[in-house]
């Protein structure tokens, strides 16, 4: 049988991936939605006040940028995963630039279980984990809180269990 032909999908018929909630799709919109807005207030006050087009034209690439951009949040909601093996968590994500990281529960030093006021509001929640290295911290956001405290307890203790045997 031939590997993989793709270095971010090394194991298609052994891993089975978990998707983050497609409710992370509207915080991400409403997000993008608070941020467009204050830059169209800022652009149109600026074009009722100088008259000068440019302000116009400002407001009509905001606009295509903020198209743009939905279609990309989608698409990057879709793409994000994770998946719990025996000895570490594999978590993926990007569209341009895939990202699969995997993280040994035994290098695990904490993990935290955030959700601010627009992740509440859609009752989610993310699991950040932290290792030694900076660079190999992993998050998992979109998650259901049920299932955000299951995964932290069940990381926690699988990395407790890996670390006494270091």
């Amino acid at each position: 049988m031939p590997g993989p032909t793709d270095p971010l999908e090394p194991w298609p018929d052994t891993v089975r991936w978990q998707p983050v909630s497609r409710d992370l799709i509207w915080v991400e919109l409403l997000r993008l939605g608070a941020t467009l807005a204050v830059l169209l207030i800022g652009l149109a006050i600026g074009w009722a006040v100088s008259g000068h087009r440019l302000f116009g034209y400002g407001m009509a690439l905001l606009v295509a940028f903020g198209l743009w951009r939905i279609t990309v949040i989608i698409r990057a909601v879709r793409a994000w995963g994770y998946a719990e093996r025996d000895d570490d968590l594999l978590v993926r994500h990007g569209l341009v630039v895939r990202r699969l990281s995997i993280v040994p529960y035994a290098r695990m030093q904490f993990v935290d279980v955030t959700a601010g006021p627009l992740e509440r509001a859609f009752q989610l929640a993310t699991v950040q984990l932290h290792t030694a290295a900076a660079a190999s911290d992993a998050r998992v956001p979109g998650l259901r809180p049920a299932e955000a405290s299951r995964l932290r307890d069940r990381l926690t203790d699988l990395g407790q269990h890996r670390a006494e045997g270091l």
